[in-house]
C-alpha cells in the first residue's frame, strides 16, 4: 500500500459553508454518505506513557496509531484501523472485526486475537503485549465526504467532534460524550500522486495553513 498526502486545516463555520458549495460544484459526494454525511465513531488505543499522543504533540516523523472504528452505529461493519505517517505521508491499513471481536477488545479479552488469521491483528496484540496498547478514548464526529477520481482525491469536512469521558466500549450507544474544547471543524484533503488544481483551488482558504490536527489529541484534553 503506498502512502498517500494528506493536509490538514481547522477551519471555522463560516469556510465550512463556503466549502461544502464550492465542492459539490467540482466534485461527488461519497456514495457511502447518505443525505451527503455521516457520523464516525472511533476508539484509539494508547499505553500508560501515552506514546501515541505524545508522538504526535512533539512531533515525531515516523509514527502510528491504531484504531477501531465503524459507521452511524452500524456494527454490521467494524474496522480495526492501523494509520501510520512518514515524513507527512500517510497510509491505512484495514481489518474487519466481527461484534464479539470489537466488544472482546474493548473489553479486555485479547488471547483470542495471537490466533486470528489477519495480520493486523496480531500486530496489534503483540504491540498491546509488547508496548501496553490499550482501549484509551472514544471520538465521535460528523463527517461530509467528497471525492474526485484524478490525482484518487478525497476531500472530508469533519465537525460536531466530541470524546467519550472514560468510555471505552464503542458499541455502548448511551456513551456520554462532551464536545472537544473549541468545537473544531477539521478540512482534510488526502491525494495520491498529484492534487488536481480543480481541488486545489476550490479548498484554498486566505489565512488557512496546514496543521497538526489530532481528533484523538483533541479528545484526550479531558484526560
Amino acid at each position: 500500500m503506498n502512502y498517500r498526502h494528506e493536509w490538514k486545516h481547522e477551519i471555522n463555520f463560516s469556510d465550512l459553508i463556503t466549502l461544502r458549495q464550492r465542492l459539490r460544484a467540482v466534485a461527488k459526494i461519497d456514495e457511502n454518505a447518505a443525505n451527503g454525511k455521516y457520523e464516525i465513531r472511533s476508539l484509539y488505543f494508547d499505553n500508560p506513557a501515552d506514546k501515541v499522543l505524545r508522538e504526535k504533540i512533539d512531533g515525531v516523523n515516523m509514527r502510528e496509531k491504531f484504531r477501531i472504528r465503524l459507521y452511524n452505529h452500524d456494527v454490521s461493519l467494524i474496522h480495526l484501523e492501523k494509520k501510520s505517517k512518514y515524513n507527512g505521508l500517510c497510509r491505512k491499513e484495514i481489518a474487519e472485526l466481527s461484534v464479539w471481536e470489537a466488544q472482546a477488545i474493548a473489553g479486555g479479552q485479547y488471547e483470542w486475537m495471537a490466533d486470528s488469521k489477519r495480520e493486523l491483528v496480531i500486530e496489534l496484540y503483540s504491540k498491546m503485549m509488547q508496548q501496553g496498547l490499550r482501549p484509551r478514548t472514544i471520538v465521535d464526529y460528523m463527517r461530509e465526504p467528497f471525492v474526485y477520481g484524478p490525482g484518487n482525491v478525497r476531500v472530508t469536512l469533519d465537525y460536531n467532534i466530541r470524546t467519550g469521558l472514560r468510555c471505552t466500549d464503542i458499541l455502548d450507544q448511551d456513551c456520554i460524550t462532551v464536545p472537544a474544547p473549541g468545537d473544531p471543524i477539521i478540512l482534510e484533503v488526502k491525494w495520491d500522486a498529484y492534487l488536481p488544481s480543480v481541488i486545489r483551488d476550490a479548498v484554498q482558504l486566505q489565512g488557512r495553513r496546514t496543521a497538526a490536527f489530532s481528533k484523538y489529541a483533541a479528545g484526550r484534553v479531558w484526560g
